[in-house]
C-alpha cells in the first residue's frame, strides 16, 4: 500500500469513527431528553415540574425511606423527582449535587442543609428564581421557603427524658454523636443535655463523634467505656451509633449492665431492641418527610400560603412496644 493510500485509509477510518460517535452522543442526548417523561409515565406528556431532592446518604435506610416517600408523591402528582446524594455521607459531594441542580434550572430543590456552605448555595438558587425547601436539617438563616423534618432539639429532650425514666434518674453517661459540626446532631445533643443536667443523679462524662459510621461508633464507644469504667449509659445521636455502641458493649462484656438509647427504627436497631442490646429508640418519620416535601413544594410553586416549619413526629420505642408498625419510621 502506498503512503498516500495509507493516509487516506486512516482518514477514512477516523471519519467513520467520528460519525459513529456523533450518532452515539446524539442518541444519548435524546435518551436524556426522554428520561424525565419516561420516569413519570412512558408515552405521556412531560411532567409539569422537575424537582431535585438531595439527601445525605443513598446507602442509608433513613434516606431510602425519604426517597420512597418522595417517589410515592411523584406518582400521585404531575411531577418528576430526581433523587440524588452521595453513596456515603459526604457534605462536599452534596454541595456539588446542589450546585448541579441550580445550574440545571430545576423547578424546585429539596435539600438537607448541613452547614453554612449550603446556606450560600440555597440563597444563590433563590436569587435565580428556584424555590428551595430544607429537609431533615434546616438552614433558617437562608432564603429557603420552608423546612420539613424532626424537631431535633425536642427529639434530644425525648431521649433525655426516656433515659431518666428508665434509669430512675441515676446514671453516668457517655455520648456518641454522628458529627460535631452537623446541625441536627448538635441539636440532639443540646436537647439531651438540657434535660439531663437538671437531674442531680445523672452525669455526662464524655462525648465523641462517630462520623456517622458504625465502625467509628464502635471504636469511640469502646474507648469511652475503657477510659471511663464508671459509665452506665450511652446515648447515640445517629442510627449507626447505636449499632456500634452495642458491638463495643458486647466486646467488653457490658451488654447486660449498660443502658443504650439511640436514634431510629431501622431493622437492625429493632432487632437489637428485641434482643435487649438496645434499650430505647427515638423514632422519626422519614417517609412522611419525603412525601410531604413534594406536596409543600407544589404549594410554594402555586403561590399558596404555607407554614414555614413542618415538624414531623418523633417518639420513644422500647422493647415492650414491639411488635409495632414502623413502615413510616426509619433512621438517620
Amino acid at each position: 500500500m502506498t503512503r498516500n493510500a495509507l493516509i487516506y485509509t486512516v482518514l477514512f477510518i477516523a471519519f467513520l469513527s467520528m460519525i459513529t460517535f456523533s450518532f452515539y452522543y446524539y442518541y444519548q442526548l435524546k435518551q436524556d431528553d426522554r428520561r424525565i417523561t419516561e420516569a413519570a409515565d412512558p408515552g405521556s406528556a412531560p411532567p409539569s415540574y422537575h424537582f431535585a431532592l438531595i439527601g445525605e446518604e443513598l446507602d442509608h435506610d433513613y434516606w431510602r425511606l425519604v426517597g420512597e416517600g418522595a417517589k410515592q408523591a411523584e406518582a400521585e402528582f404531575d411531577v418528576f423527582v430526581e433523587y440524588e446524594g452521595p453513596q456515603r455521607s459526604n457534605p462536599e459531594e452534596q454541595l456539588k449535587i446542589l450546585d448541579k441542580a441550580i445550574k440545571s434550572k430545576v423547578d424546585g430543590i429539596i435539600v438537607q442543609a448541613l452547614n453554612d456552605e449550603f446556606t450560600t448555595l440555597i440563597d444563590q438558587a433563590v436569587r435565580q428564581g428556584i424555590p428551595v425547601m430544607t429537609i431533615d436539617t434546616d438552614s433558617p438563616e437562608s432564603s429557603r421557603s420552608a423546612y420539613i423534618g424532626t424537631d431535633n432539639y425536642a427529639a434530644g429532650q425525648l431521649a433525655g427524658e426516656a433515659l431518666i425514666e428508665d434509669t430512675d434518674g441515676k446514671a453516668v453517661v457517655g455520648i456518641v454523636t454522628g458529627r460535631f459540626n452537623n446541625a441536627h446532631h448538635a441539636l440532639r445533643v443540646e436537647g439531651f443535655r438540657d434535660v439531663i443536667e437538671q437531674e442531680e443523679g445523672i452525669e455526662i462524662v464524655a462525648i465523641e463523634e462517630s462520623s456517622i459510621d458504625r465502625i467509628g461508633a464502635e471504636e469511640k464507644a469502646y474507648n469511652m467505656m475503657t477510659e471511663h469504667e464508671e459509665i452506665t449509659a450511652l446515648y447515640g445521636t445517629s442510627a449507626l451509633d447505636g449499632i456500634g455502641i452495642s458491638e463495643a458493649a458486647e466486646s467488653l462484656n457490658r451488654q447486660d449492665d449498660l443502658y443504650v438509647i439511640t436514634f431510629d427504627t431501622l431493622e437492625e436497631n429493632l432487632e437489637l431492641l428485641r434482643q435487649g442490646r438496645i434499650d430505647a429508640l427515638v423514632e422519626q418519620q422519614p417517609w412522611i418527610m419525603g412525601h410531604r416535601s413534594i406536596e409543600i413544594m407544589l404549594d410554594i410553586l402555586k403561590d399558596k400560603q404555607i407554614e414555614e416549619i413542618h415538624h414531623t413526629d418523633s417518639s420513644i420505642v422500647r422493647k415492650r412496644d414491639l411488635p409495632y408498625r414502623h413502615d413510616l419510621g426509619g433512621e438517620e
